[in-house]
């Protein structure tokens, strides 16, 4: 067998070797951890097997082999700020391994890693050391007594180099690590694998899964010792195909390839220059595989580390002279490269390279003003002599320009600089503080007070889950936000009970409706909410008599109402499955409304739904409905219920008991809502809208049971009556309707030509009427009874007939003030037409703005339209 040197051959030798000794090829896992909002990403080949090595999952074999997706930019593994720099820190690579969940230890797995090295990829035992943890002799032992190793090549390293853990909880354990011995280093004595002198490459970690520490610290032996290893395949390539760095490789290869293309930079040229080639190469790969799993740029969470790598790579494209969207290109070459082993990101190609130039877009919109301010900044604090920049600046940058911190650092790291970091922490706690102003004057805050009060001393026990009334005791009132021992009939009213089958607005879902009766009088609830802790208050109005604090009362839940948010909810759980299954997993959950009239789900996805795509989900949704599964409600331990597969939103908290609720083999969810006995209930679900909400957040807003038959009726009756008043059957509607719209656009085509030909001097005579100012001509005039739409193209026809000026158009029409102006093409690096309406419309009341060579403003009086004009000559006058 020849030794593999391409990354590909080394990638399937390696898999090919395991799965031919009993180990199972396992599909890589997502790098968002699936059930496990413990962990920003998976950072290790061993994270989607976690449950296994703690026994709290079984899999139907116990020898696995895989190549996983692997990001390492936050908390114990944050390479970020060597990438591009070090010659192989990486923000994504490839982590293959091996694994045994109880089944094979120490001696099998080092015979395992000596025999592939050795027989397959052509090393030599004087190529190599090996270390260990201090402890574990056991290891050592094999290594020399087995293998063969002399005992001054078998380093015994302290708990920093040779004990593994995934983070500071869950499954580790002692690790032999296999390194290249490069020769020795002059000058360097006594030199191990934990030094920093480069004569030694880490490239295979294995690691014997014995403990699982907990959140104390303890470490419990886990019930079968297992074994973890992981050899980067980045480092792997390096070393076969006999390269320094990790970019000299084929992986690397055709898309440091793509990036000289785009921007005309090659490598070796300049040492910099070099440094943001391969940022751009490694970044590129980051936001690819990130967006192909389902992440989204954001300001928080995983969505933030993604708008960070890319805004990085994108200021990196700048200082390679590339000033427009290109990183895009570069994810295109990843997915060319990487989209035969990693399916999804084929799949997802046009939705990934749409996205991250979207991103850039937005980002180099403020780039330049904001690297503008930087400049200014770095000039001014090395000229007072300061180390650092100041906490207020970071925050405008951050704010206003939209760079992260550590990009700014980043930035200065070349300028000598550091940052106040705390000053930037202060002005941020400022921005929240402002945030919350609101609140004041309001009168919510001093109602939140009295809830905190009140939620210290009472608490409301559900029991809206078993039944829909019950008896209690009035606890307390508020009337008019203060506590009050008696409500009047017409007071509005909230009402606090000792336990209750009102369920309190949660999770998306609405509030109970109903009624409090007393032997006094009776309250009509109009909303139920929990505004503090357990407190739970029944909002309505005293319809009947009056209500005494200490009554009893008897409670009842309105049953139609929550009949319907019942279906709605349950609906809910079906829809996000059946988006999931359409669009993929990247379909997360951002938000949601369950009322009894209707439901609203938001969503990850960076593009409209197609008809087909909202037709497949309602097919699906309704499949299930027709399939009748029963509904199982099960309340168990938090870690519990992540073992039963129920999805864990990254940044959620949960308690230490939750609810699932699970629909079949469909859908498993952690919430604490109020849900259907079985799919059948929901009837029918039809979506009724789609539409888009921010950036890369989608929304559907759909129906169910009578209120989607009701809607459906409402459609075919204003189809059919669309029918009579055109006298065309239901089915020739479309064609017809468009047929007149065809026929309106022509006649408002021939109106707008009449109306510029007999309302309006020519474009000629107007051209005539120019004045010269400074060199320049320029046409300022009023067109009075031309809509705003119409002075676009007269404007046009006006710099075509002076050849070089500037024209300005103003027209009020059906009470409107309208302005456009133009430039021509070789007078904008002189005037900037959306520069000149701003300061023309502010004249006239109003505001505006636009491109170098074409802006529009409206305004309010036209009164001041000769002293615009004037501001104009002024202007045009001024840049002479």
């Amino acid at each position: 067998m020849s030794r593999p040197t391409a990354s590909a051959d080394i990638r399937e030798a390696f898999l090919a070797y395991f799965a031919g000794r009993g180990h199972a090829r396992v599909a890589s896992g997502s790098l968002i951890p699936e059930s496990d909002p413990t962990l920003l990403f998976t950072n290790a080949g061993m994270v989607p097997f976690k449950r296994v090595f703690t026994g709290e999952e079984s899999r139907p074999y116990s020898r696995a082999t895989t190549t996983q997706k692997v990001m390492r930019v936050s908390g114990k593994h944050n390479d970020l700020e060597e990438v591009g720099r070090s010659a192989r820190h990486h923000t994504f690579f490839e982590m293959l391994g091996n694994f045994s969940f109880g089944d094979y230890f120490k001696q099998e797995a080092i015979t395992f890693a000596w025999e592939l090295l050795t027989q397959d990829f052509g090393f030599r035992m004087d190529d190599l050391v090996v270390s260990v943890f201090r402890e574990d002799d056991e290891s050592a032992e094999i290594w020399e007594r087995e293998i063969g190793f002399p005992p001054d090549k078998i380093y015994r390293l302290d708990e920093a180099e040779n004990f593994w853990s995934m983070g500071d909880t869950g499954p580790c354990g002692p690790c032999t690590e296999i390194h290249l011995d490069r020769g020795p280093v002059p000058g360097v004595e006594n030199d191990d694998p934990s030094s920093e002198s480069g004569r030694f490459l880490e490239f295979w970690n294995l690691v014997f899964m014995q403990y699982n520490r907990d959140a104390q610290g303890t470490m419990n032996p886990l019930p079968k010792p297992s074994v973890d290893t992981g050899l980067g395949l980045e480092r792997m390539s390096c070393i076969q195909q006999g390269k320094t760095t990790t970019y000299e490789t084929d992986v690397f290869a055709p898309l440091l390839a793509r990036a000289q293309e785009l921007s005309g930079v090659s490598l070796g040229a300049d040492a910099e220059k070099d440094v943001s080639l391969k940022v751009v190469a490694d970044h590129a790969r980051a936001c690819a595989f990130l967006i192909g799993d389902g992440v989204m740029p954001a300001n928080e969470g995983r969505g933030y580390v993604l708008r960070r790598i890319l805004r990085r790579a994108a200021r990196h494209g700048v200082l390679l002279g590339v000033e427009e969207p290109f990183l895009f290109q570069v994810c295109d070459a990843v997915i060319d490269q990487m989209g035969g082993v990693f399916t999804e990101l084929a799949e997802r190609r046009a939705f990934i390279t749409d996205r991250v130039r979207r991103e850039e877009e937005r980002f180099l919109a403020t780039l330049s003003k904001g690297l503008a301010l930087l400049e200014d900044e770095v000039r001014r604090a090395k000229g007072d002599g300061a180390a650092s920049l100041s906490g207020p600046v970071l925050f405008k940058l951050y704010d206003t320009y939209g760079f992260p911190l550590d990009l700014t650092q980043d930035i200065l790291r070349g300028e000598g600089l550091a940052t106040d970091d705390a000053g930037f922490e202060a002005e941020m706690t400022r921005q929240r503080t402002r945030s919350r102003e609101a609140w004041k004057g309001s009168g919510d805050e001093g109602v939140a007070v009295v809830y905190g009060r009140m939620a210290g001393d009472l608490e409301t026990a559900f029991r809206g889950y078993e039944r829909l009334e019950g008896t209690s005791e009035i606890r307390a009132l508020l009337v008019a936000g203060e506590p009050a021992d008696r409500a009047e009939a017409g007071a509005e009213v909230e009402v606090v009970v000792t336990e209750t089958p009102f369920y309190a607005e949660s999770g998306g879902q609405v509030g109970d409706r109903g009624t409090i009766t007393t032997p006094s009088g009776r309250v009509a609830v109009e909303d139920t909410r929990r505004p503090s802790g357990d407190l739970v208050v029944h909002a309505g109005k005293v319809v009947e008599g009056s209500v005494v604090t200490g009554e009893s009362a008897e409670l009842q839940v309105d049953a139609e109402l929550r009949a319907a948010t019942v279906r709605n909810h349950t609906g809910t759980h079906l829809l996000h499955a059946a988006l999931r299954e359409v669009l993929g997993p990247q379909a997360m959950q951002k938000g949601s409304l369950v009322a009894p009239d209707r439901l609203r789900f938001d969503f990850t996805h960076d593009a409209p739904l197609t008809e087909a795509e909202i037709e497949r989900i309602e097919d699906l949704v309704n499949a299930w409905i027709e399939s009748n599964d029963s509904g199982q409600v099960r309340e168990m331990p938090y870690q519990q219920a992540l073992d039963a597969g129920a999805m864990a939103l990254f940044g959620e908290k949960y308690g230490d008991d939750v609810r699932v609720v699970s629909f079949g083999g469909v859908s498993t969810e952690l919430c604490g809502g109020t849900h259907a006995r079985a799919t059948g209930d929901i009837g029918l679900l039809k979506i009724v809208n789609e539409t888009g909400i921010a950036a890369g957040i989608r929304r559907v807003e759909a129906l169910t049971g009578q209120g989607a038959l009701v809607w459906l009726r409402e459609q075919q009756r204003a189809l059919r009556r669309t029918g009579e008043l055109l006298r065309a059957p239901a089915h020739e509607v479309p064609d017809r309707v468009e047929r007149l719209l065809e026929e309106r656009k022509a006649a408002e085509k021939q109106i707008s030509d009449l109306r510029r030909g007999k309302g309006t001097s020519s474009a000629s005579d107007l051209a005539g009427e120019a004045r010269e100012v400074g060199g320049v001509k320029v046409l300022a005039t009023r067109q009075d009874g031309l809509p705003s739409k119409d002075l676009r193209g007269m404007v046009d026809d006006l710099r075509d007939q002076i050849g070089s000026g500037v024209v300005l158009l103003a027209s009020e029409h059906e009470g409107k003030l309208s302005l456009a102006l133009g430039v021509t093409p070789d007078l904008k690096g002189r005037l900037k037409a959306g520069d000149l309406v701003r300061e023309i419309a502010g004249l006239v009341g109003g505001k505006g703005g636009g491109r170098p060579d074409f802006a529009q403003a409206g305004g309010n009086d036209a009164s001041a339209l000769p002293a615009a004009f004037e501001r104009l000559y002024e202007l045009v006058g001024a840049s002479s």
